[in-house]
């Protein structure tokens, strides 16, 4: 049997009594607990206000006296207003979240029976959100002849009258899908939607979950903040432990994630305890799923539904208890049907799916992640940077063009903030260095070829801004033109040859030359070569 906590408020009406031989044939909840025969208190954590101190104090020593064997811990709590939702809601969370909780090797009783109407309820609210992971506990006295012991049980309270009730849990969901967004003030209507339903999901299920999106869509960091907030909750003692299917290949596979016994294999010169088992009591993310071969495919189901597997070279089954979450970039649906995932592993993870959209899909989310990224880059190098206002303008009018590709999505932005706040003199970006990363940029979704960033060099990023993407294929045609040719008469004869052969151009020289005017632009500037070598 766990040791047991109570966790209660002293009776300031209830637990009060005059301090002779006869209080002890009054019932009295806080000292009652302790006179129970089938509760073993081992530590009570008694809250109270400064105000009844001494009071405290006295029914320390009873419960004493009663119960040598329990710990019994004063708490000072004190409210301005003892009926004020929102005060006794506020520090009854902050004494939750402050408190060193460990489900796993302790039990915890919520006592609601003394306290404020008020206070009772929040340690309701509190214990159903698992801030208090705990029972709730009410006392009673016995009917008849005085007693001082009285009853004991477990209760649930109807809370429906309460208006309020049904805002407090809307402001902890809330407060609890901003920990999943890392603060940042998403913009996105479906992405907000769907963080939502991942929050609900994470602190009122163990099932899988089931991450899809792109490389670089942010899958990793919300299986971690997913994590983080079911440990604030006290629903996870164990560690995070995250796997890239990906890098396992062949036998080792198995080893990594299973274990193995020490001679399974050559090589194997000691026991492995492996991945699964590392993620006992916590959360196992397994990142690219879909490249697992079908061999590790079977034995991850059998450890998800029973909770046990086979190491390697092992002849005694281990346990695991874990909770997963799954990251794919893969149409598992067609993985399926193409014989390379397991149509009833897919089943078990395909309960809780949800699909992440790229950067790309979500375009007014880039202002907010910017800032987002500039605070990492902070932390993360010890120098805060911050964009002048031109530039921050720029960089956003860029960033959320459709000539943005954002294929690396949130990986290449990081990357993008990182180069400009290291390459940025005296800790400010300005609209040079933002022009400069958006030829980075257009270069690497380009592959790096001439033609991606051919008119890049010719045009600030701000001219090509104003130009349409039509315009832009047709104008980067033409300057591959002229810079293969020798001449501007030589670019025009070849750029305009079917109007020549139906004698529709008489100058093509002047044609092209206007053409490149258009974009304020010459000859000397698009070929390198003198305005005087025309012919």
């Amino acid at each position: 049997m766990k040791p047991l906590t109570v966790i209660g408020f002293l009776g300031s009406t209830l637990d009060a009594s005059k301090f002779g031989p006869s209080r002890w044939n009054k019932w009295r909840p806080t000292v009652s607990i302790c006179m129970q025969e089938d509760l073993r208190v081992d530590r009570f954590i008694l809250l109270h206000g400064s105000y009844h101190r001494r009071l405290a104090e006295y029914v320390m020593d009873d419960i004493r006296d009663v119960s040598p064997e329990t710990e019994v811990v004063p708490h000072v709590l004190d409210f301005d207003d003892a009926w004020d939702f929102e005060e006794v809601y506020g520090k009854l969370l902050d004494f939750a979240r402050d408190f060193p909780f460990d489900p796993d090797a302790q039990d915890y009783l919520v006592h609601i029976t003394t306290g404020t109407h008020v206070a009772q309820i929040c340690l309701f609210l509190l214990t159903e959100a698992r801030y208090l992971p705990g029972r709730l506990l009410q006392t009673q006295p016995q009917r008849g002849a005085p007693q001082p012991v009285g009853t004991w049980n477990a209760i649930d309270l109807d809370l429906s009258r309460y208006d309020g009730i049904a805002t407090r849990f809307a402001e902890a969901s809330a407060e609890s899908a901003s920990f999943l967004k890392s603060g940042i003030e998403t913009r996105n209507a479906a992405f907000n939607r769907m963080i939502d339903e991942i929050e609900q999901v994470a602190v009122r299920s163990r099932a899988p979950i089931l991450l899809m999106g792109p490389t670089g869509a942010g899958k990793s960091q919300l299986a971690r903040k997913i994590y983080e907030l079911k440990k604030l909750r006290h629903q996870i003692g164990g560690a995070f432990v995250e796997v890239n299917c990906a890098t396992l290949k062949g036998d080792s596979a198995m080893s990594a994630l299973f274990g193995h016994h020490k001679g399974a294999f050559t090589g194997a010169i000691q026991d492995r305890p492996g991945l699964l088992r590392a993620a006992d009591r916590g959360l196992l993310f397994l990142d690219e799923i879909g490249e697992l071969g079908l061999d590790e495919q079977a034995m991850v189901l059998r450890a998800i539904e029973e909770g046990r597997f086979l190491p390697v070279g092992a002849d005694k089954e281990a346990a695991s208890d874990f909770q997963l979450i799954a990251g794919t970039n893969r149409d598992l649906v067609s993985e399926v049907a193409a014989g390379r995932f397991r149509e009833d592993l897919f089943a078990r993870l395909n309960l809780w799916t949800f699909s992440l959209p790229g950067l790309a899909q979500r375009r007014e989310d880039i202002a907010p992640n910017l800032d987002f990224e500039l605070e990492r880059f902070a932390e993360r190098e010890g120098t805060r940077v911050t964009f002048n206002k031109e530039a921050r303008e720029r960089y956003l009018r860029f960033a959320e063009s459709p000539d943005a590709e954002w294929r690396g999505n949130f990986r290449d932005l990081a990357a993008s903030v990182t180069r400009m706040a290291t390459l940025s003199p005296a800790g400010r970006i300005d609209s040079d260095g933002v022009g400069l990363e958006a030829s980075r940029l257009r270069s690497l979704w380009s592959g790096g070829a001439k033609g991606g960033d051919i008119l890049s060099e010719l045009l600030s990023a701000d001219a090509l801004g104003l130009i349409d993407p039509f315009d832009r294929v047709q104008l980067a045609y033409t300057v591959e033109v002229c810079r293969r040719c020798g001449s501007l008469s030589a670019a025009g004869r070849r750029l305009f040859a079917a109007s020549r052969e139906l004698r529709k151009s008489t100058n093509d020289a002047d044609r092209l030359r206007k053409y490149l005017a258009r974009f304020d632009l010459d000859w000397a500037s698009v070929a390198g070569v003198p305005e005087a070598k025309i012919a």
